[in-house]
């Protein structure tokens, strides 16, 4: 028996993440690209860098645009506090999208809670952080969590950890190379995390193009989130991994018109096709 496929338009995050640059401003030009392009939500990420740096990467000197400093310098330099976060909230309640981070430690957990977002995020460098994965699933807010760096082993123990608070989760397959090459992504383990998990299933993406997302989205991910960013060119760790404009608009616009492409499989003839037959049918 033929199956017809029917599927929706996924759900789109924007992740904003550090592409920022600690700049209010420029976060808010990428929240406003994200709305003009039809973003679901956007995301960012919350750390503290005093907890995340570890010891060995703190005084490593790094070059920088505002100039020479340790890394843990850098990290703090580029780390939104509560005013910078309290400009964002009322930047999205202004042109109504959604907002949320993905958390690092335990206190940023805390400090999120002043926002009230819908979701939460588990960051793939902290899939096997058990600790912090309780704190997460105790809010028992709808939560993405990312699967790059990770065995099965890895997502079994998160995933068990989320269905025992019974807290909604979806997960996102997802390889962490900054950018990502098309071989290694593996898009084939979407429907494997489907069939073992019996969970929602989405692609975190970080490759240069928009065909995997779309692809990623036809074999089963109902939620897709990719890295944007104003330049490409700009400093920062994501930014080469991320879309700017013309991608964005490529993958959001596709995205949309996919699932009228799909149709209903019944075989029709068409008001294009009825005009044409006239033309071609002579033995009549």
């Amino acid at each position: 028996m033929n199956q017809i496929i029917k599927k929706k338009r996924p759900f789109i995050i924007a992740e904003i993440g550090i592409n920022h640059n600690g700049s209010v401003e420029l976060a808010k030009k990428l929240i406003d690209l994200a709305k003009k392009y039809d973003f679901d939500s956007v995301k960012f990420q919350k750390r503290d860098s005093d907890i995340c740096v570890p010891k060995h990467q703190k005084d490593k000197m790094r070059t920088t645009p505002w100039g020479d400093m340790t890394y843990l310098e850098y990290r703090k330099k580029i780390e939104f506090g509560e005013r910078e976060y309290k400009e964002i909230d009322q930047h999205c309640k202004k042109i109504k999208i959604d907002w949320f981070a993905s958390v690092w430690d335990a206190n940023s957990l805390k400090f999120m809670k002043k926002f009230n977002t819908k979701y939460n995020k588990v960051a793939s460098a902290m899939l096997s952080n058990q600790v912090l994965l309780e704190l997460i699933a105790k809010e028992k807010k709808l939560t993405f969590i990312s699967t790059g760096m990770s065995n099965m082993r890895n997502i079994n123990k998160a995933v068990k950890i989320f269905k025992k608070n019974k807290c909604d989760f979806v997960l996102m397959h997802c390889v962490s190379n900054y950018p990502c090459q098309e071989e290694d992504l593996n898009l084939n383990l979407i429907a494997v995390l489907r069939k073992k998990f019996k969970c929602k299933i989405g692609y975190s993406g970080h490759e240069n193009s928009v065909s995997p997302s779309l692809a990623a989205w036809f074999l089963g991910a109902d939620y897709i989130e990719r890295h944007i960013t104003l330049d490409r060119s700009m400093y920062g760790t994501d930014q080469a991994a991320s879309l700017s404009e013309q991608g964005i608009r490529e993958l959001t616009s596709l995205l949309s018109k996919f699932p009228d492409m799909l149709g209903d499989g019944k075989k029709i003839i068409s008001k294009a096709e009825k005009k044409l037959i006239p033309k071609f049918v002579y033995w009549k």
